[in-house]
């Protein structure tokens, strides 16, 4: 029986909102048609969406062509600056990694841009803890559809998808999948469902999902 978990990135393995911020406002500084500069906050806010509804949020008052353009450069810039200089990893995330893979096979689902998690899987040497990777750069679908898509891909036959964010949730409803809050992330879920405080729990929270 194959029995794997599907893991979301952002807010869930690593926090690299830090180092975008960097990288994103590099781009802006160099960009005529807008003054903005992100902070933060705003990149927790945008954690988890799409790039098209992130440039939506980010740059409003540009037209939909510059906005986009302007964040596809800041995808490119984004993957580049991560290549050199990483994000910050949660607690144990290797530890945690090599134990579970010993029981279940790994995977990662997100909304980021194309090159995104491969940078996350080279930088720190983390290719070998996993068996498949979708993203919406690569597809052009929606969180839910790429859950379902790996899912149906590596024929699962038990499947759990974790993730920090409401959007997270509602993905796994629709991909019809169970559904694990890392209550350690950047996001709070609108009702009760299964929870994970720090990465050591996720091996006890999935079992009865799994085994």
């Amino acid at each position: 029986m194959n029995k794997g978990i599907i893991f979301d990135l952002d807010g869930t393995l690593w926090d690299s909102s830090k180092q975008v911020v960097m990288s994103w406002n590099e781009v802006l500084l160099r960009r005529s048609e807008t003054n903005r500069q992100i902070t933060m906050d705003d990149m927790h806010n945008y954690m988890g969406r799409t790039m098209k509804v992130i440039a939506e949020l980010m740059l409003p008052e540009l037209p939909e062509e510059v906005r986009e353009n302007i964040l596809r450069e800041c995808e490119n810039h984004e993957n580049e600056y991560l290549s050199r200089h990483g994000g910050v990893l949660f607690p144990d995330l290797e530890q945690v990694l090599g134990e579970l893979s010993q029981s279940y096979k790994l995977f990662i689902v997100s909304n980021c841009q194309i090159g995104y998690i491969e940078t996350f899987l080279k930088f720190y040497g983390f290719e070998k803890y996993f068996a498949d990777t979708e993203n919406y750069g690569n597809t052009g679908m929606e969180k839910g559809d790429n859950i379902r898509l790996v899912a149906e891909r590596n024929k699962l036959d038990k499947v759990v998808y974790i993730g920090d964010t409401q959007g997270d949730c509602d993905a796994s409803d629709y991909a019809g999948v169970p559904f694990i809050h890392a209550a350690y992330g950047f996001g709070t879920i609108n009702r009760e469902v299964p929870k994970v405080n720090n990465l050591h729990e996720i091996a006890e929270v999935v079992k009865p999902f799994l085994d």
